[in-house]
């Protein structure tokens, strides 16, 4: 049976993610372009389903096999068990299609496996601890962080996350969405964002719930200047400008501004894009306020990219909140006295958050978020926001975020 494309493209992914340390979406775009969309597209879902579910998917073969195979089985295997167990694939095709994918000689050994995989069933899943699908390093941290929720938030990395929009003001959400009470509007795991009616005129853009927080909590006015610092892809940038601020976009990466110039011309928003480097970059007067969502291990948003937990390592944690607290500073230097600061992260790690707190820049001060600011999630100790993966679990949860609002002077 010759491979299908889609199963090729699934195993080229799980070998860049697992062997090669490279993104996935980055091998994604990678993949030469005689495969067609379609293929890429279901792929990606197969090779996203083996990840979030990598751990569980070996305990349930693991009984019948003596030991680890050859990597290019071991793929082949994981293939075949997502798609018997988590996609629904028809277990003839799902089983001849990975016995394709595997080297000639551990064939038989994929197809006897499996089969047995195909007679346990979806079933064989249930009861399975949330621990396996999480690498032991961020248990330990999340267990450090959040106690006791932290078997919560590893089932949560299980499903995929929903499609969650943020609407220009006035703009009606799609049909069929649900808007949550932050005012995000919310669609089923994917729906595909460019099909839908308004897309192309720019009447929203991708963005979770939880990300869309800390520009909310910056409380723009209308003809404030505002920088968004670290501001690409740009859903930011996006809702500063859509409420009437003077938004400064500051991004280092070029490839990145591009993806930003381009989302900004498609909601036919007009930011000043600056093309810099924050830790170096000088503007010309300071700002009524600045948005710093700096980069980080982005631990918060396993859902949309199962690919983390195999491409960051604790090592990389401390490296990144030293990164932070150097753009916290240089941020600060933009502000107006008693300007607003809000700084954020999408990470779940509390030295990338909370750890923050105690090692301000000289001349900022907490001003503490209200209740009212946070419906439906609530204010975090210290009044800061934290979200996690589980919280909102019966709307489809959401991404695990930090973000403090400072005041200068």
């Amino acid at each position: 049976m010759s491979i299908s494309p889609a199963r090729r493209v699934a195993a080229l992914l799980l070998e860049s993610v697992l062997e090669q340390h490279r993104a996935m979406e980055e091998a994604l775009d990678a993949i030469p372009g005689e495969i067609e969309a379609r293929d890429k597209a279901a792929g990606h879902r197969i090779a996203a389903a083996v990840l979030r579910r990598m751990g569980s998917l070996d305990a349930v073969m693991e009984p019948w096999l003596r030991r680890e195979p050859p990597k290019p089985a071991q793929r082949a295997l994981r293939i075949g068990a997502a798609e018997l167990l988590l996609l629904g694939t028809p277990p003839h095709a799902a089983v001849a299609s990975a016995v394709s994918l595997a080297p000639r000689p551990l064939a038989g050994l994929v197809n006897a496996v499996l089969r047995r995989v195909a007679e346990a069933g979806p079933e064989a899943l249930e009861g399975l601890d949330p621990r396996l699908d999480t690498p032991s390093w961020l248990w330990t941290s999340w267990h450090a962080a959040h106690g006791s929720a932290v078997r919560a938030i590893a089932a949560a990395h299980r499903t995929e996350a929903p499609l969650d929009l943020s609407l220009k003001p006035g703009v009606t959400a799609p049909e069929g969405s649900v808007l949550l009470p932050t005012g995000t509007a919310r669609l089923p795991a994917g729906t595909r964002i460019t099909e839908l009616p308004g897309f192309a005129e720019g009447d929203f853009w991708a963005q979770d719930a939880a990300a869309a927080l800390p520009a909310l909590l910056l409380n723009v006015r209308p003809g404030e200047r505002v920088a968004d610092l670290c501001a690409a892809p740009g859903g930011k940038t996006a809702q500063l400008a859509a409420l009437g601020a003077e938004v400064v976009a500051v991004e280092r990466d070029s490839g990145r501004m591009g993806r930003l110039r381009e989302n900004m011309a498609r909601l036919k928003l007009a930011p000043q894009l600056v093309n810099a480097d924050v830790l170096k970059w000088r503007p010309e007067g300071l700002f009524d306020a600045v948005l710093l969502d700096a980069p980080c291990t982005a631990t918060g948003t396993i859902r949309r990219h199962p690919d983390l937990p195999y491409l960051k390592q604790s090592k990389d944690i401390a490296k990144l909140a030293g990164q932070q607290r150097q753009l916290l500073e240089a941020a600060a230097k933009l502000l107006k006295p008693g300007g607003r600061l809000v700084f954020a992260t999408c990470s779940l790690q509390a030295e990338e958050g909370e750890g923050h707190l105690d090692h301000l820049p000289e001349g900022l001060r907490v001003d503490p978020l209200r209740e009212e600011e946070l419906p439906g999630i609530g204010v975090a100790p210290r009044g800061v926001l934290r979200t996690r993966p589980d919280m909102w679990s019966d709307r489809g949860g959401m991404d695990g975020f930090f973000a403090v609002r400072l005041v200068k002077g």
